[in-house]
């Protein structure tokens, strides 16, 4: 058995992988199937949660995209193990002035329909997820794209409508995936069902609540890979998902139970990694319904959360206490910000001033995994403390997804996952006005100082700038509490040890670049 902790864990993002965390590069062979390494074979990925959609404009989750993710698609250019953008399908770029970025794009490939990949697939793609009549959840991200300008067949410049300075971290995004132009014009509508990119993996079959099919890319333009296959299944039960891993049924499971730790790190067949990650899981408010409308409840609540007790308790000490919605690992944090301390008296003289003196009742609504649901009854019990009484709403992932972005909710334990490493991806998607729904801004939050400094840190080019921007937003944030921090991710993963060659990209997403399984 063999376990690396987070500080050196980072590093070793070389040899880790799966949706939120990594596994081993141990030579051994798995005493579930006593066979040599070699190309071929399926790789299977035991899974909490099901996809909900695979068309990348619509894709607001990491179970989805992580089916899809530079596996099916490809972006113009995609992140090394540092988060910094090396050449994909675009081969070279440069910026010619505040608001116009040239890439030279890749020649020869094709989409897995035989359509050629060039700049009129590029704009075909941004004209779809910015055109209003598609209404995607991701048009917001890519908002300061004024006009993407095909100059000749392997050419294509991004005309800006301000300077924008993470432009490159939100192209190597899941949503910066490039769609075949073909599907975008004969079968929009199907593309969630049906992904057709340049990536070197073919989508085969998707049987939802059950598991997801793909397949080697015979055709790709690049290094094939070295299996046959991935198949994600969908296992809800923790136990089962871990059975599978012992057995050889399954290579590799995500979201690992914390409470099976132990267990993990005793067995001679699984392996345990743990990295930081850039997630950060928190409370949500529904600031548009009564009485989170109210800064005073919202404040109040955040004083009666006694964050140390849940990292402990509910998480086994795995993550860090949050003071953010940026995790520390992201650019634009902000290490001198003070949370709210556990302070019952405040949390009631709050209330008092809010008009609450008989007790409050609400819904908490959560996703069903373990961890979130044990977190949503200490806040139970928490809260009891201050006269609050909550129920607790459990959902199906996908039918929590759908929930939350159309705004059913009251209160909700959620997270959000940093696809780019930029803070941009954190402050625009759930602070910005206009991301507010199922862009990721959950709480349907608005505060107009707070969208001007988001704008103005998105076209700042200087970096210590952007940092200070950034650190008078979450200023006012953290005094308005639309959510309330709680844990900086640490990622877990556990992996047979008959796999070699996965690594984690620090996003989360597994990448299968040189995966093989003996």
């Amino acid at each position: 058995m063999k376990r690396k902790t987070a500080g050196v864990l980072f590093a070793s993002l070389l040899t880790i992988s799966t949706a939120l965390a990594g596994c081993t590069s141990d030579q051994t062979s798995s005493s579930a199937t006593g066979t040599k390494a070699k190309a071929g074979g399926t790789l299977v990925v035991a899974r909490l949660s099901d996809a909900t959609t695979l068309d990348p404009h619509f894709i607001t989750d990491i179970p989805s995209a992580n089916v899809v993710y530079e596996k099916v698609y490809e972006t113009l250019v995609e992140p090394d193990k540092n988060m910094e953008p090396k050449p994909l399908l675009a081969t070279e770029w440069k910026q010619i002035d505040n608001v116009t970025w040239e890439f030279k794009l890749r020649k020869g490939v094709k989409f897995q329909d035989g359509s050629p990949f060039n700049a009129d697939a590029v704009k075909t793609n941004f004209d779809r997820v910015l055109d209003p009549k598609t209404a995607s959840p991701q048009a917001g991200k890519f908002e300061m794209i004024k006009e993407v300008k095909v100059v000749d067949d392997s050419t294509v410049q991004f005309i800006l409508k301000y300077p924008y300075a993470p432009l490159l971290s939100i192209l190597m995004s899941n949503e910066g995936s490039i769609i075949s132009p073909k599907s975008i014009k004969e079968n929009s509508d199907k593309i969630g069902r049906n992904p057709v990119g340049t990536g070197p993996y073919v989508f085969k079959s998707w049987k939802s609540g059950e598991e997801i099919k793909i397949e080697k890319n015979k055709d790709y333009w690049g290094n094939k890979p070295k299996i046959d296959g991935v198949v994600f299944k969908v296992v809800p039960e923790d136990a089962t998902r871990l059975a599978m891993i012992e057995t050889g049924e399954a290579h590799v499971t995500d979201q690992v139970p914390v409470t099976e730790i132990d267990r993990i790190e005793a067995s001679d067949t699984m392996d345990l990694y743990r990295t930081d990650g850039l997630a950060v899981e928190y409370l949500s408010f529904n600031v548009k319904k009564k009485p989170f409308d109210d800064v005073r409840v919202r404040q109040a609540i955040a004083h009666a959360i006694e964050v140390d007790s849940i990292i402990k308790g509910v998480y086994n000490d795995v993550g860090t206490k949050a003071n953010s919605t940026m995790s520390p690992k992201v650019f634009g944090y902000d290490p001198n910000l003070k949370g709210y301390n556990y302070d019952i008296n405040e949390s009631k003289k709050l209330l008092k001033e809010a008009g609450i003196k008989d007790g409050l009742s609400f819904t908490l609504t959560t996703s069903d995994r373990k961890e979130r649901i044990n977190m949503a009854e200490v806040i139970q019990s928490q809260l009891k403390g201050i006269g609050i009484n909550v129920k607790i709403q459990v959902l199906e992932y996908g039918a929590y997804i759908d929930a939350i972005a159309k705004g059913e909710h009251q209160v909700s334990i959620g997270g959000w996952g940093n696809a780019t490493g930029d803070g941009d991806y954190n402050q625009f998607n759930l602070f910005d006005s206009k991301s507010q729904g199922a862009a990721g801004n959950s709480s349907f939050y608005s505060n107009p100082e707070v969208d001007k400094l988001i704008e103005s840190a998105r076209q700042e080019a200087d970096g210590d700038k952007r940092k200070e921007l950034y650190a008078q937003a979450q200023e006012i944030e953290n005094k308005d509490v639309p959510y309330v921090p709680i844990r900086n991710y640490e990622h877990l993963a556990v992996t047979a040890s008959s796999v070699k060659g996965l690594w984690l990209n620090p996003a989360s997403y597994l990448m299968l670049d040189d995966v093989t399984v003996k």
